[in-house]
């Protein structure tokens, strides 16, 4: 399938979403340069939506990807929670805070009709969605507006679940993957395949088109990701030292050290892939008491204030994926030029 005359734009390359890491900038540099930009939404308040979405529209006129979550808000509990800052604790009384005086908070929506209510006006090419798909009713109103659907799977269970249930394109996102794993069929970690076996299997089990992700840093990685049967690529963590990424410059100082990473649920209640700190070696890397997600945010949060004040990355989520060979100062639009030239047209 010729994935970018699909999607409307000249390489099958997409920039992978990632919240808290970038804004409309990154998605215009990566459209603008013939892939595919993503603007991950799912921490933006409803103001902040429709003013990144009109920035993002301005400052390009090629297709771009909208990113959501969908996963089931969980019921605060009380006793969970209380159980996790008390395993806290030590970390709590060595940077003096009174964990009776942090809020809990929700940390990140999923897509809802209040959202769509934002993102209709702009039509967007592309909407993806991590940990499934939205209830029938939203997914019917996004794509009667034109957008085509893309969503993750880290499974072939969950791909043919996506084919079933209306997704247009499947994102195989292999293990070796940053942040947060799409898994949302089971939370059992031992099914979560590495990209090699993933790719192949998920496109001879549907019809759909299938997209690599996880592990991709450079031409090398899309050469390999082509030859396995797969439609288009998504790379993520090649654009993190990217001029247009946010992340601080502690997160940036990390990504350029040989440190491990490893899935862990620590920061934000779910699995996701990050470069191994200290929270992740004390409490971690995969912590029982750790609220639901995203509710496990806000104990950590004023943890990561504290130790980011002190020039310290002890506490913050520093998301990577395993491959950080592709991680080079620069433009977005010179790293997708770079990955797009190993996918000749």
């Amino acid at each position: 399938m010729d994935l970018a005359r699909w999607l409307g734009t000249t390489h099958p390359v997409l920039q992978a979403p990632m919240a808290g890491a970038q804004n409309h900038a990154m998605a215009a540099a990566v459209s603008n340069a013939g892939g595919l930009g993503a603007l991950p939404a799912a921490m933006l308040s409803l103001q902040a939506l429709g003013d990144e979405l009109t920035a993002l529209a301005t400052a390009t006129s090629a297709p771009f990807n909208v990113n959501f979550f969908c996963h089931t808000p969980p019921r605060p509990d009380t006793e969970r929670e209380a159980r996790w800052r008390e395993a806290l604790a030590p970390a709590y009384r060595e940077a003096g805070i009174d964990p009776a005086a942090i809020p809990a908070g929700p940390g990140r929506a999923p897509f809802s009709h209040e959202v769509a209510d934002v993102v209709e006006p702009f039509r967007p090419a592309v909407v993806s969605f991590h940990f499934g798909l939205p209830a029938p009713d939203l997914l019917a109103r996004v794509k009667g507006w034109g957008s085509k659907v893309l969503a993750s799977a880290t499974t072939v269970a969950e791909a043919r679940w996506l084919e079933a249930h209306g997704a247009d394109a499947v994102i195989a996102q292999g293990v070796e993957a940053g942040g947060h794993r799409g898994l949302f069929l089971s939370d059992d970690l031992s099914t979560q395949l590495g990209s090699f076996a993933l790719w192949p299997l998920v496109a001879r089990a549907v019809q759909l088109p299938v997209i690599a992700a996880g592990g991709i840093a450079d031409a090398a990685g899309v050469r390999a990701a082509r030859e396995l049967g797969v439609a288009g690529v998504q790379v993520g963590t090649a654009y993190l030292l990217c001029d247009e990424a946010l992340i601080s410059p502690l997160h940036r100082a990390a990504l350029k050290t040989d440190a491990p990473t490893v899935l862990t649920n620590v920061f934000t209640g779910r699995p996701a892939r990050g470069i191994v700190n200290r929270v992740v070696r004390d409490w971690g890397p995969i912590n029982p008491l750790a609220p639901a997600f995203p509710l496990a945010t806000a104990a950590i949060a004023p943890l990561r204030a504290w130790a980011e004040a002190r020039g310290h990355a002890d506490f913050s989520p520093l998301w990577s994926g395993q491959n950080r060979s592709g991680c080079h100062e620069g433009s977005a639009a010179d790293v997708t030029r770079a990955l797009a030239a190993a996918w000749p047209a």
